[in-house]
């Protein structure tokens, strides 16, 4: 028999999840679970094979597998009323909200027996091309861990961690890292249109420079600083740009700016 995913929560992960687990075909019966009857319905007309529920403890019994999908600040009061359906059933809890612990979940659902594994996944994984940081607690299995690596690696790659808090850095460089290379992108474009391209030119050659620079550097073995001084000639036009970039403190712009959403994932944690 399938086992059983129940999904809480349809925002955007959750029905990329979705989407990524019908696409696979992968052995799982889904159900999903959203007080928003206009977000069930969403789902029923993509992904007919997906049952939906508006009561959380009905979508969750007899679930092998139970993916907590909500925003952070809504957390305790999702988990709270699940504590004897999970007590009876000891599924696998799978967590994907940003900054809530193992044992902020352990808390809220009065049992410290029960299988967790926390996710950091990106919103790349709506296409298919995500990051996700994964930290099991010491209660899962190893059958459990490679249900839970199979569930992220249906939207991208993943990567285990060897302690919860790695999931601080993981957040912060993963996790909130796509906006960071939209605003580069913002601003190669706005910089494109002031030298005289269309906004149409911009964009197009922005984004597959992004691409090709991503797919070059996934499919090389040497690192970025080599792979930058590569395509970096002696007195030419990329060495200009980059002494500007060098010159005006990025690079220790991005450090300061990566250790302080580290910072602010921390703080999330403790709230």
């Amino acid at each position: 028999m399938n086992k059983i995913i129940t999904f809480i929560g349809a925002g955007n992960m959750a029905r990329s999840l979705v989407a990524g687990l019908t696409a696979d075909e992968m052995p799982y019966d889904v159900r999903l679970s959203d007080p928003n009857p206009d977000q069930l319905q969403g789902i029923q007309q993509y992904w007919p094979s997906v049952k939906t529920f508006e009561d959380n403890i009905e979508a969750v019994d007899g679930a092998d597998i139970v993916i907590l999908a909500v925003k952070p600040q809504i957390m305790e009061l999702v988990c709270e009323p699940l504590q004897a359906v999970i007590k009876n059933q000891d599924p696998l809890i799978i967590s994907i909200a940003a900054g809530i612990t193992i044992g902020n979940i352990r808390t809220w659902l009065n049992n410290a027996d029960t299988a967790i594994v926390r996710c950091m996944p990106n919103t790349p994984s709506l296409v298919q091309s995500g990051m996700t940081g994964l930290y099991a607690n010491s209660v899962v299995t190893p059958e459990q861990s490679n249900i839970a690596e199979s569930i992220l690696r249906a939207v991208g790659s993943t990567l285990w961690l060897g302690s919860e808090d790695k999931l601080d850095a993981v957040t912060a460089v993963s996790g909130s890292g796509p906006a960071y290379f939209f605003l580069v992108m913002e601003a190669m474009q706005k910089a494109a249109q002031e030298l005289g391209l269309s906004a149409e030119d911009a964009r197009l050659l922005v984004l597959q420079t992004s691409f090709g620079a991503a797919k070059l550097a996934l499919e090389s073995d040497d690192d970025a600083g080599t792979l930058r001084e590569r395509v970096t000639s002696k007195g030419g036009t990329t060495e200009a740009a980059l002494n500007k970039l060098i010159g005006g403190g990025l690079p220790a712009l991005f450090e300061e700016a990566i250790v302080a959403a580290a910072i602010r994932s921390k703080e999330l944690s403790k709230l």
